[in-house]
């Protein structure tokens, strides 16, 4: 989405401060666990326990809190089981809104989600209703800080990045789902500052939000990220980023 690089630094900043509550941690741990049961402990083979550690990481996650999260998902110790479901809607002004989550059960998530979604003047559509405006992809920024144009490019393009741009206070690098850790792990070797390390939905299409649509649509991306069971949240609204910053305060 437009925007997306402003909106996804916003929310990993708030992810650090909702750190100090457990929040974040809490939403990490489910993600390890799930990775780690479908495809084993070891993040070197299970890409998407990687993308999970990386994420955990990025919420200053403890080591062993990390740790015991794997062990979990991979059977050495007993643990939770959480089955991974998403849900689409809309939200104000017609903008869609895709939601991943994480749940031990279903039907508390569902209304639970359904309420939010309402209170908020949108509705939750079915399966497939909105997933079509989203592309996945591997999204990655960094600050502009000592950083220019030529370099960012080098490193980034050189290691199969598909398109780097520049978003006003940051660059924003994009991938593939498959060549994400590549990328990373070319940026992170060359002494580059990831603000921002993620697989995202990225909207193929937005929808323009200012004012009283902007504030509303703010408000429901937040009341579903505050509810235990979700993971992540998408949507295509185009949100100017003074405004971004303003309602985040």
């Amino acid at each position: 989405m437009a925007g997306h690089s402003k909106w996804a630094n916003i929310k990993h900043r708030k992810a650090r401060q909702d750190a100090k509550r457990g929040n974040a941690w809490s939403k990490c741990s489910k993600a390890i666990i799930v990775a780690a049961k479908n495809g084993g402990g070891d993040p070197d083979t299970n890409l998407t326990l990687r993308y999970a550690i990386e994420e955990a990481k990025a919420a200053n996650m403890p080591k062993d809190t990390i740790a015991k999260a794997v062990k979990k998902g991979s059977g050495e110790l007993e643990g939770e089981s959480y089955e991974e479901v998403t849900y689409e809607g809309y939200g104000p002004n017609g903008v869609a809104v895709f939601v991943e989550c994480l749940t031990d059960n279903r039907a508390r998530t569902a209304p639970d989600l359904r309420h939010i979604f309402s209170k908020h003047g949108g509705n939750m559509g079915t399966d497939g209703s909105v997933a079509f405006v989203f592309d996945q992809k591997g999204l990655i920024t960094l600050s502009k800080e000592g950083l220019d144009e030529e370099r960012i490019m080098e490193v980034a393009l050189e290691a199969g990045a598909d398109d780097v741009s520049d978003e006003g206070d940051c660059w924003q690098v994009l991938t593939l789902p498959g060549d994400f850790h590549a990328v990373r792990s070319a940026i992170d070797a060359a002494g580059l500052t990831v603000e921002v390390g993620e697989l995202a939905r990225i909207a193929n299409n937005t929808v323009a939000c200012e004012g009283a649509d902007a504030a509303k649509v703010f408000k429901l991306i937040e009341a579903l990220e505050e509810n235990d069971d979700v993971q992540k949240v998408h949507t295509n609204a185009d949100i100017s980023d003074e405004e971004l910053e303003a309602l985040a305060g």
